[in-house]
């Protein structure tokens, strides 16, 4: 599939993400291939192929339900940039 500039710069703006105009020459090979691979592997008959949800075979993958201690807020926001009111606060990203 043949993508453009402007689409790795369109995709790159949805995800909020910066890039040179270096790496949006390369991401547009780049991801270029990624589409193209996947296009292949849709041409591919699988009419046959047996529905999984899994690979391997897998049994009860669910563990006991028990109850455990959690964290505390302090232990929580230990690590977090910014916090108030006891909640992560975090940047922005509606406008």
């Amino acid at each position: 599939m043949s993508l453009t500039r402007e689409d790795v710069t369109y995709v790159a703006n949805l995800a909020r993400l910066e890039f040179s105009p270096d790496e949006v020459t390369a991401l547009v090979d780049k991801m270029g291939a990624v589409l193209d691979y996947a296009q292949t592997l849709s041409e591919l008959d699988t009419s046959a192929v047996k529905a999984t949800e899994h690979v391997l075979a897998v049994q009860n993958v669910f563990r006991e339900d028990v109850p455990k201690p959690c964290l505390t807020n302090e232990q929580a926001l230990a690590n977090a940039p910014e916090s108030e009111a006891g909640c992560f606060k975090v940047p922005r990203v509606m406008e």
